[in-house]
Order: C-alpha cells, then sequence, then structure tokens
C-alpha cells in the first residue's frame, strides 16, 4: 500500500489533475497553463480506476441499502473523473487539435466500456433498486425522492434489467455509437475547415461592406495568403450570402456549406445510417418500437405522437403565412431584375434587401450600437436588473486561450455564486455553432454549496485592424441565449450535482435561454447599452422603433425552416426497421432521398439535388439532441408564455425587468434545475398551463386558444 501511494505521489506531482485538492488557482479554477495533452490519458485512466473502486465500496458495504449509503454515495462517486473530463471534453470542443481528437478516438471505447461497467454492475443495481422499493417508506425529501427515482431508471434504461446477453448487445452497441458519433463530430469540424475559396479580384467583392472585406482579408492573411478568403465559418458564411452581389460565388458557398460530409474524404451518410440502425437495436433491446419513443422517457413530450401534434400544430398555422413571405419575396426579386425561381443562395441576399426596404433597417446599420464590450455590459446589466447579480472579471483565473475572458459572480449580497468563462471569436479549433457548458457542476456536500464554473462559447465577428468587434443583431441575440443557459447555470442551487443547473429535459432546457432572447427587442433593455462606439450616443428612438416593427418579418420562414429540421430529427429516430439504402441509389443518394422526404411537408424553397443538411446536422447525429430537435419549438412555446408575464407588467406601468416576476422566474425555474419535474416547475412559476397564444401573437400569426399539451 505503501508503495502505490508512493507512486501516485509522484505522478501527482507531474500530473496536476491527480492534485486537483491542492490547485492555487481561485474558487479551485483548472490551472490550464499547466495542463497539457499528455496528462489526459493518464488521469483518464486513474480517474476511471477511482470511479470504479468507489463503486466497489458501495457494493461491498455489509451494511442494508439505504439512500445515503447507496444513492447519495453514488451521486457522490468519480469525483476524480468528473474533473478530468469537465476540462477535456470542453477543450475538444472550443480549443481542439489533432492530438486531442486522437485522444478523443482512443479514450471513447474506454469510457464506455467504464460506463457499461457501472450500468451493468448486478449487485450496484439490486441496492438500488433496494432503496427503490422502499421509497414510500423512507420519508425522503422531494429532491431525494427524484434523485432515487433518476438513478434508478437511469439503470433500467441503460441495462440493468436486460438479460447476461442482451447486457452484452448493450456494451457492444454503445460502444459502437459512441465512437460512431465521435467520428461524425469531428468529420463535420474538418469538412468545414478544409473548404476555403481565395479571392485576388477586389471587384468579386461587389455588394459587401468594408467591415466584412476586411474578416476575408484577416482570413488570407491568417492562413499566409494575400487577397481574401472565404470560408465556411458564420462570420464569412452568413454575410457573403446577404451581402455579395456576384450569384454564382454564392451558389459555390452553399454548395460547399450544404454538402459537406457528403461523399468525400469526411463522408458521414454511411456513418448516418450507421447511427440510426444503432440507436434503433438500442431502442429493441429495451422492447421500444422505435429510438424516439425510448428518448422521449422522462421529457415533457413523453412520447412521439405529443412530439408530431406540435410540429402538425405549428405547420399549419405557419405554412401558409411561410408561403406568401416567399411569394413576397420572389415578386420583390423580380422587381429588381430578377426573372428566374429563387434559389436556397438567393434567399437571404434579397431578403435581407427587402428587409431593408421595407423597414430601412439593417445588420450595417445596428452594428455599430452593438460593441463587443457595450453588448457584454449590456448583457450582465440585464442579470443584474433582474436577479441582482454582478460580473467582476479576475485575470487571475486561468484560461484555456488568451481569448477567453474570466469573471467571478456574486449574488446580491456580494456572496460568490460562480465562475463565468466567455469565449466570443471563431477558430479553427472551435467547433461551429454557440454553446453553454459547465466546466464544474453545483453541489452542496457537508453543508459546503460548491459553486458552478460555466462557459459560453461563440462564434462572432472578430475585430478588425481599425474597428472593434461589432456585433451583428443575431449574435447579440445568440449571446442572450446562450448567456440564459449561463443563468441556469450559474443561479443554481441544487443539492446534487446531477441535479443542478441544466441537467433538465431537453425540451426545458431551452426556456431559461430563450426566454433571454426576448429582451432584446425591447427599447427599455436596448437604452441600457446600445451606445455608438465612437460617438457614444444611445441608438436612435427611429432605430428602435425599426427593430419592433421588422421584428416578425419573415418569423413565418424561420419556424417552418426549425419545423423542418424536426421532422427530419424525428423520421431518423422514427424508424421501426433498421434503415437499408437502395441498392440501385447507394447509400448517398439514398440517405438524401430520406431527408428531402422528410422535410418535404414543410418547404416552402426548391430543393437543391446533391445537398443536404443531415450530414453536418451535429445536434442529433453527435450533440445528444436525437429525437430531440423539437425541442427548441416546444420551448420557445414556454419562452413566449413566460416573457408574456413580463410584458404585462410593462403594460400595466411597470418594468420589463419586473422584479417580482423575475424572483418567481429564479425560484421555480432558474434555481431548481432538475429537483422536480418540469411540468410542475413551469405551473408553479406561471400559475397556469403555458398554450401557444403567445407565441403566434408574437410573430404575427393568429390567435390561438389552443393548450400547449404536455
Amino acid at each position: 500500500m505503501a508503495l502505490a501511494t508512493t507512486v501516485l505521489a509522484a505522478t501527482a506531482a507531474t500530473n496536476p489533475f491527480l492534485d486537483y485538492k491542492n490547485w492555487k488557482t481561485p474558487h479551485g479554477a483548472y490551472p490550464f497553463g499547466e495542463i497539457h495533452a499528455e496528462h489526459y490519458m493518464p488521469a483518464f485512466e486513474e480517474a476511471m480506476k477511482q470511479g470504479l473502486a468507489d463503486i466497489d465500496a458501495i457494493v461491498n458495504n455489509p451494511a442494508p441499502a439505504t439512500f445515503e449509503n447507496t444513492i447519495e454515495a453514488y451521486e457522490r462517486s468519480g469525483e476524480l473523473l468528473s474533473i478530468v473530463a469537465g476540462c477535456f471534453y470542453n477543450l475538444t470542443n472550443a480549443e481542439t487539435n489533432d492530438t486531442l481528437q486522437q485522444i478523443e478516438m482512443e479514450l471513447s471505447p474506454k469510457m464506455s466500456e467504464y460506463s457499461s461497467n457501472i450500468r451493468l454492475n448486478e449487485k450496484l443495481f439490486k441496492r438500488i433498486k433496494a432503496v427503490y422499493d422502499r421509497r414510500a417508506h423512507l420519508n425522503l425529501r422531494p429532491d431525494q425522492r427524484k434523485l432515487l427515482e433518476d438513478i434508478y431508471e437511469s439503470f433500467a434504461n441503460n441495462g440493468a434489467n436486460l438479460s447476461d446477453k442482451d447486457k452484452q448487445t448493450y456494451r457492444e452497441l454503445t460502444a459502437k455509437l459512441s465512437k460512431l458519433t465521435l467520428q461524425y463530430g469531428q468529420n463535420v469540424l474538418k469538412a468545414t475547415n478544409a473548404w476555403s475559396m481565395l479571392l485576388t479580384d477586389e471587384s468579386l467583392l461587389a455588394g459587401l461592406n468594408d467591415d466584412t472585406k476586411e474578416i476575408l482579408r484577416t482570413n488570407a492573411e491568417q492562413k499566409g495568403e494575400k487577397g481574401w478568403l472565404l470560408n465556411l465559418k458564420p462570420t464569412t458564411y452568413i454575410p457573403v450570402m446577404q451581402d455579395l452581389d456576384n450569384r454564382d460565388i454564392r451558389r459555390e458557398l452553399y454548395m460547399a456549406y450544404n454538402t459537406r460530409c457528403v461523399g468525400g474524404e469526411f463522408d458521414n451518410t454511411g456513418i448516418i445510417v450507421e447511427i440510426v440502425n444503432t440507436r434503433l437495436a438500442l431502442a429493441k433491446l429495451f422492447g421500444k418500437k422505435t429510438y424516439a419513443e425510448k428518448s422521449l422517457h422522462k421529457t415533457m413530450a413523453e412520447k412521439p405522437d405529443n412530439v408530431y401534434q406540435l410540429l402538425d400544430q405549428l405547420r399549419d398555422a405557419y405554412m401558409p403565412a411561410a408561403q406568401e413571405e416567399v411569394k413576397e419575396l420572389q415578386e420583390y426579386a423580380a422587381k429588381m431584375g430578377f426573372y428566374t425561381d429563387l434559389q436556397p443562395w438567393d434567399f437571404s441576399y434579397y431578403s435581407k434587401k427587402l428587409k431593408q426596404e421595407k423597414y430601412a433597417i439593417s445588420d450595417d446599420d445596428l452594428r455599430p450600437y452593438f460593441e463587443k464590450e457595450n453588448v457584454i455590459q449590456g448583457v450582465f446589466g440585464l442579470a443584474k436588473r433582474l436577479y441582482g447579480i454582478e460580473f467582476r472579471e479576475n485575470k487571475n483565473i486561468p484560461v484555456y486561450h488568451p481569448e477567453v475572458k474570466a469573471y467571478e459572480v456574486f449574488d446580491e449580497k456580494g456572496k460568490f455564486l460562480a465562475i463565468y468563462y466567455a469565449d466570443f471569436h471563431p477558430r479553427d479549433g472551435k467547433r461551429g455553432g454557440a454553446w453553454m457548458n459547465d466546466y464544474q457542476p453545483q453541489y452542496i456536500l457537508n453543508g459546503v454549496d460548491h459553486r458552478p464554473h460555466i462557459v459560453n462559447v461563440m462564434n462572432f465577428t472578430r475585430p478588425t485592424a481599425d474597428k472593434p468587434a461589432l456585433f451583428t443583431y443575431s449574435e447579440v441575440e445568440t449571446f442572450l441565449h446562450e448567456f440564459g443557459h449561463g443563468l441556469h447555470g450559474m443561479l443554481t442551487r441544487c443539492n446534487y450535482g446531477s441535479q443542478s443547473g441544466t441537467n433538465v429535459p431537453r425540451d426545458f432546457v431551452e426556456l431559461p435561454s430563450q426566454f433571454n432572447e426576448n429582451f432584446l427587442g425591447e427599447k427599455e433593455f436596448l437604452d441600457t447599452f446600445a451606445k455608438h462606439y465612437k460617438t457614444g450616443e444611445k441608438m436612435p428612438q427611429e432605430l428602435i422603433d425599426k427593430i419592433k416593427a421588422s421584428n416578425n418579418y419573415h418569423a413565418a420562414y424561420a419556424c417552418v425552416r426549425q419545423l423542418s429540421f424536426g421532422y427530419l430529427d424525428m423520421a431518423w429516430h422514427s424508424l421501426e426497421k433498421p434503415y437499408e439504402p437502395n441498392e440501385l441509389l447507394g447509400t448517398q443518394e439514398s440517405v438524401i432521398r430520406f431527408c428531402n422526404e422528410a422535410m418535404e411537408q414543410v418547404r416552402v424553397m426548391p430543393n437543391v439535388p446533391g445537398t443536404q443538411m443531415a450530414t453536418a446536422f451535429t445536434h442529433i447525429f453527435s450533440g445528444g439532441y436525437a429525437a430531440g430537435y423539437y425541442s427548441y419549438k416546444w420551448s420557445e412555446v414556454l419562452d413566449a408564455d413566460a416573457f408574456s408575464v413580463f410584458k404585462a407588467a410593462q403594460k400595466r406601468g411597470g418594468s420589463i425587468f419586473d422584479k417580482r416576476a423575475a424572483q418567481r422566474f429564479r425560484e421555480n425555474i432558474l434555481e431548481r434545475g432538475g429537483t422536480e419535474e418540469a411540468a410542475s416547475l413551469y405551473r408553479k412559476f406561471r400559475g397556469q398551463e403555458p398554450t401557444v397564444d403567445a407565441l403566434m401573437e408574437r410573430d404575427g400569426i393568429r390567435k390561438a386558444d389552443t393548450k400547449h399539451k404536455k
């Protein structure tokens, strides 16, 4: 024993993860500068060893199973693994490289096996079940009872009740699925980074503003080129598709983006087939007809029929309006001299021009008022006005990249709440999109409240040589969205880490984020931060009025686009038999055809042969939203309904930052995590069931009297 202790101590001296309890950083933050690639695999191996030892201690406890010695002990197990994984998996999304990706591939089967060894441990499940069977007589708190139920069902839903033969099949399927989803995500990142187009003739840039040209010039400079470099990152793709006059280049960019991982070195079409068939095989093991049926257990929707009910209800309400929006845009384009049918690479271009004509407003008008530092202070200020919390940058907190900022967060009484990391700009090592995650979760142990370490990662406009970072309206909206998730993580007050923060059903987790977006359309909020970066003048009332007037612009089109993603997701995960590509068509064309058919009922623009977003649809094939993409629309119903409470307070002569409503939202939603059923938490905040009325009214569609069904 002494020898083993000596060896571990020597290892800890060179591996910071193994000495995490002695980190000298503020609030136990990760010492990123001391952590290197060679530390991960040894740390994971030691962490898994310790985690299994924790499980053995539970299993071999001679005392009868109790909530404390079994359920709480399981909840607290694997602490080192949580620390190592919290760092590694965040960085493989936000700051990865070839070495980390290789480690991730090697680690995937090990982690899958580790998880299976625990989930399929018969002695452990026997103790858990013994406590579960006596739950009615244990006098547990509501959060304890839900923890017990969640742990029991987690084991049951991950194979604990399977036969020995089926357990082995389960191990094999989960290991295979882990590898497939990882490969899928890595392919998307590599394919996105692999494509570029260098332009050396400035006349081809007609239509682009100086800021976008500077972004393209900087792209080229960073690659050692002279000219203007187009790539598939959102800060390039979006402004080029909106503004570039050259239709051929827009088409080429569109085709490159929408054929990522369709054939070629990073082909994902075959991987999609393997993923959906592996998921279906898992569902069949549990006696479910489809993966969606299995996946929707413990969500607000509960079953596929309820998902389709919502999708169909919104389709019927929004499709006529979306078709009218496209018809109007086609007529407008014709007036501009464009006489052929609009194609997808034309939509953003003419949509922006029509919006400018109708409302005399564009991103170019708004960007000067959305300077990065002002936006940050505005978003932080919103949190202070609603919840009384403050953010203070602390440069002594280590960060994983020089661009990242770290803040300490304090409540209204000056008590420390959280570490908050903000990472705003695109890099080659960062996947696309925007997200929130935690590095360390919140939990209470032995009376000590361990506060969370939260990160927001975005891909927003960079500063240029002569201008600070000026965000688009959409980027500010996205920041508010991800910051809403961040508040869910930072304000949480739960006893158990598995229940804290955003550990809630997928169709509930988007409520705080989408709720937060609503404030951007309010003058009362814009007045607090939207100032011209040169003059310091507030955004003029005229511009704010235009924002309000244009907020519903193409709202129906945006809705049916989201619905198309939801239908696509459900189509793949509602299969009752394994998907078999047509032998004559081949896998690639078969997958494309399947996707097109799934999305056809909400198609309002022409389909372009050969294109398909499914091969880069990371949300459902590598991001945890399988049979769950509908949740954005489900949560949108909730967020509009929730925000109507604040609008009602404003109409009564109060403030959009209504303190009483904010306190109810904080106490019943943001602080409670997954300690109670989501529908119950929402009713406690709202005092009633949600309806779709507020969403349709907000989008200018129509009033509805149908309740949003659980």
